[in-house]
């Protein structure tokens, strides 16, 4: 059944809070000021979100001297914060098929050469056991735009992943639906639903989605995670595509947009995302825009000390040592063993668990929406966190104890969020490393949750966390979470 798409008309109430003139001024005229940025820095640190000009301050800092400081504040505030744990998670393509002209993208309609494609419920069946076949609890689906992609399509998808193994948490990226719609998405009970807005200047918008179809529309979906919001889906993720205009004038827009959603909703973006433009089938950048990876890691630490509590995800676009680089900066979430080629996670071979710890494959550009730079596997990205000290966590229990929204702003605001968040980091990763690790990285591992079990200052969490870490590795129990 063909689901027909929305009214293009905005939802009640919605406004362009985008002024790129204003923007552009603050880029231009905003000095560098070492007084100002230190007092910006210290703001950021007591975990007090940024205005959009104390970001451009921030940007404006380009001596070595606060550009130093600007990534030591960012370094201890997401230790602050998030502590030393990481979350993994991958995303699964459901369907190519889009109405949409994106210059940037391999999926736009005009590509004559892409393989189209949607995975029916035996397929998504499939992909599922092959990502917990390699220790994924965690997903994000993501779908063209297509008048067959409706919300009931997302809904039963999203069904069919919970009932095809063990998926904790779903999380959606597609096209930005009416209220109706995302309340009828919202049944089948998802995490976070992402929409990027691509790039928010203005122009370079209505350039890169030529097409007269409902993403050509800026304001409906700028106005796309309110409209999330007021279905009752308290968890959005914002983001944008650095690379179709001036990273400084996408990473305010961001902050200004986090700060639009917070004041008119009580509550900012769960998550914001910061994708660099790949290569994709037929796409040609506009090198102008190409951000560099010094301007790239120089955002992200902004970003960081921009918006305090937001989650920040980093993808495999990304090489790896820019990704192993931006963990320590800011970062909380990575994806990991990703493909992106539909049907790609159970068609490539992975004929037993070990070779899927250390399988790689290579992005067939007709398949997929763009290039992947980092094709490490699971068990790769794994034992680099482990490595660095750090806890990959394939932690969902926020989601599912309720702890969304502004009640996660309220366990997160005061710090009490490390509280719950370590030790259950610690039992999933307790789980990945019975359940699918190598006796080498196993035992890594177990090092490394002893050390931080032992960090614990609070003497009745750290026996709590000892206990139930008996439980799963002697007694097989799972999913025990805080």
């Amino acid at each position: 059944m063909t689901t027909a798409l929305p009214d293009l008309t905005p939802s009640t109430g919605a406004t362009d809070f985008i002024d790129d003139a204003r923007i552009e001024a603050l880029i231009a005229a905003t000095p560098e000021d070492p007084v100002r940025v230190r007092e910006i820095i210290a703001k950021a640190m007591a975990k007090i979100p940024l205005l959009p000009e104390e970001t451009a301050a921030l940007i404006a800092a380009r001596s070595p001297d606060l550009h130093g400081e600007i990534l030591a504040a960012a370094r201890q505030l997401k230790k602050d914060v998030y502590g030393n744990r990481i979350v993994l998670f991958a995303p699964l393509y459901i369907g190519n098929r889009c109405v949409n002209d994106c210059s940037y993208c391999g999926f736009r309609s005009s590509n004559q050469d892409a393989i189209r494609r949607e995975l029916d419920s035996a397929t998504i069946q499939k992909q599922v056991q092959a990502l917990t076949g390699r220790g994924h609890k965690r997903l994000i689906l993501v779908f063209g735009e297509h008048p067959d992609y409706g919300p009931e399509f997302i809904r039963d998808s999203v069904k069919t992943v919970y009932a095809a193994g063990d998926i904790r948490r779903v999380n959606v990226n597609a096209a930005p639906l009416d209220v109706e719609g995302y309340k009828i998405v919202a049944e089948a009970g998802i995490g976070t639903y992402q929409i990027f807005h691509e790039t928010y200047h203005h122009d370079a918008y209505a350039k890169a989605h030529p097409r007269k179809t409902r993403k050509g529309d800026y304001l409906w979906r700028l106005d796309g995670p309110s409209r999330a919001m007021q279905a009752g889906i308290d968890d959005v993720g914002i983001g944008a595509l650095f690379g179709l205009a001036d990273w400084r004038f996408e990473t305010i827009s961001l902050v200004t947009h986090a700060r639009h959603l917070f004041e008119r909703h009580g509550v900012g973006p769960h998550t914001i995302s910061f994708p660099r433009l790949r290569p994709a089938q037929g796409v040609v950048a506009d090198p102008r825009f190409t951000v560099s990876d010094e301007d790239f890691i120089r955002l992200v630490a902004i970003l960081r000390l921009s918006v305090p509590y937001t989650g920040m995800i980093c993808t495999a676009r990304e090489p790896a040592w820019i990704r192993d680089a931006l963990i320590g900066l800011g970062v909380s979430q990575v994806d990991a063993g990703t493909n992106i080629d539909l049907g790609g996670y159970s068609e490539q071979g992975d004929a037993t668990v070990v070779e899927q710890r250390t399988v790689h494959h290579h992005t067939d550009l007709k398949k997929a929406q763009f290039e992947l730079a980092d094709t490490r596997s699971v068990e790769e990205m794994v034992e680099r966190l482990v490595d660095g000290g750090q806890i990959p966590s394939f932690c969902t229990a926020c989601y599912r104890a309720g702890r969304t929204g502004e009640v996660f702003m309220e366990y997160a605001v005061p710090g009490f969020i490390e509280k719950l968040c370590t030790p259950n980091a610690l039992t999933t990763f307790q789980e990945y490393l019975c359940d699918h690790a190598s006796p080498a990285l196993k035992a890594k591992g177990e090092t490394l949750i002893r050390s931080q079990v032992a960090g614990i200052a609070d003497e009745k969490i750290r026996h709590m966390v000892a206990e139930r870490l008996q439980r799963i590795a002697k007694g097989g129990e799972r999913d025990l979470y805080v």
